[in-house]
């Protein structure tokens, strides 16, 4: 990979969780975190606010018409199994057949007048992973390795090539099965299965005209028909400091950087497996990771050979009283910004305070983790100044237009001190949605509140 692009700003404010990122930089190559009080989880109702099949066939207007299977002109960029490949390790429900991995169908369909593409997938990929020095390495100094693998570290080696749902040597949730991927994932998290998904994703898509807040659960699929999820992983302290998953969830995801919630698997960050997937190396613009239930692409985190896409959210200054995004007291979390979207309005204190940007959070897997400045939501605002630079800077929805590929998404990372690809807030997309949905859309409503 080639690497000229320097640090975004306020690339510090990840960096600080150094240990915690080297482990999440390793499995590049998270949900089920935990706070002292906490909105839904990921084990839970997340998946309320959102749709995988919302096609009504009791509304004329809203029936299909010109089905036209594989016709799709998105269907290039989907990894569809034509072959009837199946999961080495993965199996359906009380079957001895393994699960299909990948999409299983892409099809055009016209719904009430408006073209969509339907994909169909089982949720299940087909990951080969290399076991590199870097996540070895980043198995090999969990912070509790001894209780997290059954016999106190990982049964491989660097060299290894291991399949999706292998078992490594994790101590993986009770639920778990040998024949749904015993040992691949950490214990916390259940295990993924076949969850037969279809979404309906627009072919046109179009801007939004009102805000439109992303939610829990899924937000639109990778190309491999796995899900993707926002920057939430449901957890909160005091209901009011909303954690950020692929930090509060580094130790709960797999060498993929994936983890299943209610059987869906899905991630929330960029994988050097996806990249893998679809050959992103960073010599040019990275190529479309997935679609948005906006009908948006998601682009990897590459805006040219070398050249990172940065996003324009920054970090609020806790520690200097004085800073117009701080509290007033150097490293109090006191107060809230009055608008993340407009710093110029202020701030507002909050009877519910977070912890000091010295403390600490324990996650529900029961990982401990510095809480300096970025760890949470409330952190984070859009710096428009940033975003009015052009070029590689990328808007509030963390994306921008170009004249050959129109408005895109992009994943963002920062660089490490070791040229690691670090994930960066707000990780994929958002945290709103930058396109319309409506009522066939993989999301058919938006979020009412922010990380639910």
């Amino acid at each position: 990979m080639k690497i000229i692009e320097t640090l975004h700003p306020d690339g510090r404010s990840l960096l600080s969780y150094a240990l915690a990122l080297t482990l999440l930089t390793g499995v590049l190559q998270g949900c089920g975190g935990g706070g002292s009080s906490s909105s839904d989880t990921e084990t839970g109702s997340e998946s309320s606010d959102t749709s995988t099949d919302t096609d009504s066939g009791d509304n004329d207007e809203n029936e299909e018409t010109g089905e036209d299977s594989g016709s799709s002109e998105d269907t290039g960029v989907w990894i569809v199994n034509t072959t009837g490949e199946r999961a080495p390790f993965i199996y359906e429900n009380n079957s001895n057949e393994q699960v299909l991995v990948n999409v299983q169908s892409v099809e055009s369909v016209t719904v009430g007048g408006k073209e969509y593409t339907r994909v169909s997938a089982s949720g299940i990929p087909d990951y080969e992973i290399l076991i590199t020095e870097n996540i070895l390495n980043a198995l090999l100094t969990r912070p509790k390795i001894n209780s997290d693998f059954l016999n106190g570290s990982p049964n491989i080696q660097e060299g290894d090539f291991i399949s999706f749902g292998q078992d490594i040597g994790y101590r993986s949730n009770a639920s778990c099965g040998a024949e749904a991927g015993y040992g691949f994932w950490p214990p916390g998290p259940v295990c993924p299965e076949n969850v037969s998904h279809q979404g309906y994703i627009p072919k046109s898509p179009e801007a939004a005209t009102e805000d439109c807040e992303t939610s829990l659960g899924v937000q639109g699929y990778w190309v491999n028909g796995t899900s993707i999820y926002q920057w939430s992983d449901g957890q909160s302290v005091n209901n009011t400091w909303h954690t950020l998953a692929p930090l509060a969830e580094v130790y709960d995801v797999d060498v993929c950087g994936g983890h299943a919630a209610n059987g869906d698997y899905h991630h929330h960050f960029y994988s050097d497996c996806l990249a893998n997937l679809v050959g992103d190396v960073g010599d040019a613009h990275s190529p479309i990771y997935g679609y948005t239930a906006d009908g948006f692409a998601i682009h990897g985190p590459w805006e040219g050979d070398g050249q990172l896409a940065i996003s324009s959210w920054a970090v609020r200054d806790y520690d200097d009283p004085s800073s117009e995004t701080g509290c007033g007291t150097a490293g109090e979390r006191s107060c809230l910004l009055v608008d993340e979207y407009d710093t110029s309005k202020g701030t507002t204190s909050t009877n519910n305070a977070g912890p000091s940007t010295s403390g600490s959070y324990t996650s529900l897997s029961g990982n401990e983790f510095d809480t300096s400045a970025g760890f949470f939501y409330e952190d984070y605002y859009w710096d428009s100044e940033l975003t009015a630079q052009g070029g590689a800077y990328l808007d509030q929805y963390n994306g921008h237009t170009d004249e050959e590929r129109g408005y895109h998404y992009h994943l963002t990372v920062t660089l490490s001190d070791d040229a690691q690809l670090v994930p960066a807030f707000p990780f994929t997309f958002g945290p709103r949605f930058y396109g319309k949905l409506d009522d066939q859309t993989i999301v058919n409503r938006c979020s009412s509140t922010i990380g639910r």
